[in-house]
Formats: structure tokens, sequence, C-alpha cells
């Protein structure tokens, strides 16, 4: 079985997330959306087309979003198949979240690592 497929996004806490990413637009030539982060398209070889996306975005520094979790990052990992990976994670014996989110963005489903962080795994929409 596939299991992680790429990265499909980094998450971080910030103390003030819009002057963070306006920096990041200034110095670093982000293109910031409306909702204040950046979304990065790729292609590859296998995807010449460039159909996959990478998201950055800075989170409120009170945000609870990542809990459990410790750390004040999330990075969100792509992947084939969230069910099958979520159900082979559990036959493993590792630590995953019972919630599983299903929306037009996709199916979410998290894993906390050895070291107490959350991991969010995401199975993206056809085409994506």
């Amino acid at each position: 079985m596939q299991r992680v497929t790429g990265i499909g996004g980094i998450f971080f806490k910030s103390k003030d997330p819009k002057a963070l990413a306006e920096w990041y637009r200034a110095h670093l030539g982000f293109d910031l959306e409306a909702w204040g982060g950046t979304v990065f398209r790729w292609a590859s070889a296998d995807n010449p087309g460039g159909v996959g996306t990478t998201v950055w975005s800075p989170f409120k520094a009170d945000t609870n979003y990542f809990e459990p979790g410790p750390a004040p990052f999330m990075i969100n990992y792509r992947v084939a198949d969230l069910h099958a990976l979520l159900a082979a994670l559990r036959s493993e014996g590792c630590n995953v979240l019972d919630k599983v989110d299903e929306s037009e963005y996709g199916k979410f489903g998290w894993v906390i690592d050895p070291d107490g962080n959350k991991l969010e795994l995401w199975q993206p929409p056809a085409g994506r």
C-alpha cells in the first residue's frame, strides 16, 4: 500500500499571522490568498500538468487546531488512501485520532507521532 505521497501543507503558529504573511509576500514573493496563506502548485515527471498543491499557512498563536500536539506547527501529508492508511497505522499500534473529516477539500485524519506531534493526513479530492 502506498502511504505518504508528498507534503500537503505546512501550518504554524504566529503572534501576528497577517503581518508575518505580509513579510513573506513582500520579501519572498508569496502570492497570498484571501484566507491568509499561500497555495504552491507543482508539477513533476509523473504530473506534467501540475495537478497538486502544497499549502503554507500561519495560524493565530492561540489556535487549538494542533492539539493535542505540543508543537507550534503541524505538517499535512498527502496520502493515497486515508482510510486504509489509518487502519494500517492503528494495527501497527500508532496513536490515531478517531476523528475523520470529509468535505469538498478531501479527507482528513490525524495521527500523533512518538514525540507527541499531531500530523495531519490528507487524501485530496480527485484531480488535486
